[in-house]
């Protein structure tokens, strides 16, 4: 190579921005498909993702899950209603807000028109298990790195959760442990959306990130032997 390569950070967004370039034409062809915009359809998927999760969304919470504005929400979600695909209904935490629930027919199409990701999953299919393992871990620090500089909403990941106890065994398979299921798991099971997410308290998150981020404890090393005793006594000079 003539020419020295741009940075490694460089060339690993540059990767990345084309895995998303594939997302997106993705998900605009199953949206077009089903005669949606790719926001509704978007939507769709969240409110699929949350549907079995006790407290509803609201609009405004979709409008930041999403890292759309709050008026482009509104827009896509009055349109999915009028296509019967979206209900609003009094939130159950408080009545006087607005919450949103998927209808029969927006479940069915939220099914068809949400699999855009699967080609990225079909993509990282091919890897080797400890290579999603590892991709998984690299791809949950890169989401808590955009969430400490408020690029994306904060995400429901392991690494804030205050169940999260990471790298408390010695088993390489399975060295974390969840304390909400109370059991050890491995980085091919972290979580990037998980319902029981509890947020950890800052200190708490914090000295939890640092014990993740550096991964496992180096073994001790071994105390030296003790030095052999002397096979014969030294001489001295007090003796005849």
């Amino acid at each position: 190579m003539s020419a020295a390569p741009e940075p490694l950070p460089t060339r690993i967004a540059a990767g990345l921005a084309r895995l998303s370039i594939a997302l997106r034409a993705g998900q605009w062809r199953l949206a077009e498909a089903h005669g949606l915009s790719a926001t509704q359809a978007q939507i769709l998927g969240l409110l699929a993702a949350r549907a079995a999760e006790a407290a509803p969304l609201r609009p405004a919470a979709v409008a930041e899950q999403l890292g759309i504005t709050r008026a482009t929400a509104s827009d896509a979600l009055a349109a999915l209603v009028r296509k019967g695909l979206v209900a609003k209904r009094p939130d159950p935490r408080d009545g006087r807000a607005v919450a949103l629930a998927l209808t029969a027919t927006g479940a069915a199409m939220a099914r068809a028109a949400g699999d855009a990701p699967a080609l990225l999953a079909e993509a990282a299919a091919v890897l080797s298990p400890a290579d999603q393992a590892a991709l998984l871990r690299l791809v949950v620090k890169m989401i808590r790195g955009l969430q400490e500089r408020g690029a994306i909403a904060p995400a429901r990941i392991c690494v804030t959760c205050r169940y999260f106890r990471p790298h408390l065994y010695d088993d390489p398979a399975a060295p974390h442990r969840c304390d909400f299921v109370g059991a050890p798991f491995g980085d091919a099971a972290l979580r990037v959306d998980c319902a029981e997410h509890a947020p950890a308290a800052p200190a708490a998150a914090a000295a939890a990130w640092r014990r993740f981020d550096a991964g496992p404890a180096a073994p001790a090393a071994p105390a030296p032997a003790p030095s052999p005793p002397d096979a014969f006594p030294s001489a001295r000079s007090d003796q005849p």
